[in-house]
């Protein structure tokens, strides 16, 4: 292609509000940016094609990343980060954790069933595991330290205070 990557203006755009905010979909994009649906899509597909964005699927909605910037894991994470419950999930783990589908449901104020839901696709991805003790199962954080350091360096592209308040991340870093 002969144009160059960016000196399209809505391709910049685009491209930056990615890199800002790693793991951004699609209606995301359309609603953080200015131009039509067709024109997001034209661009994505052309900073797919030319190798500048990754293109991850979380089971529900398509993600976007900065090229080279998030390892499959790093996605992973930050996939799981993007959903609100799962994110609240997450940092409970991370502050109180190992925790049981009870003991998550009632601090989230969710259906267990809910809360088994979003446990059972963190597990999917490998982000937490299952412990048994007789008849308790409860659940930890696979790796604490790579969540951890991913939320606090893009925390600002999540907004979510509960979480900032349960992991103490304002004032750590």
């Amino acid at each position: 292609m002969s144009e160059p990557a960016f000196e399209v203006d809505s391709r910049r755009d685009i491209y930056q509000h990615i890199a800002a905010n790693p793991g951004v979909h699609f209606r995301e994009l359309c609603e953080a940016c200015s131009y039509a649906q067709g024109t997001i899509q034209y661009h994505l597909n052309w900073l797919a094609d030319a190798e500048l964005i990754d293109v991850a699927d979380d089971g529900k909605y398509t993600r976007y990343y900065a090229a080279a910037e998030f390892d499959d894991a790093d996605q992973a994470v930050m996939n799981a980060l993007r959903r609100e419950y799962s994110r609240r999930v997450l940092a409970h783990l991370l502050a109180d954790g190992p925790l049981s589908t009870q003991e998550l449901s009632d601090r989230l104020d969710k259906a267990e069933s809910t809360v088994s839901w979003h446990l059972s696709n963190l597990a999917d991805a490998d982000l937490v595991t299952k412990q048994r003790k007789g008849r308790r199962v409860s659940y930890a954080v696979t790796d604490p330290d790579r969540v951890r350091y991913l939320y606090t360096i893009h925390r600002r592209s999540f907004t979510d205070r509960v979480v900032d308040r349960l992991l103490g991340l304002w004032d750590g870093y």
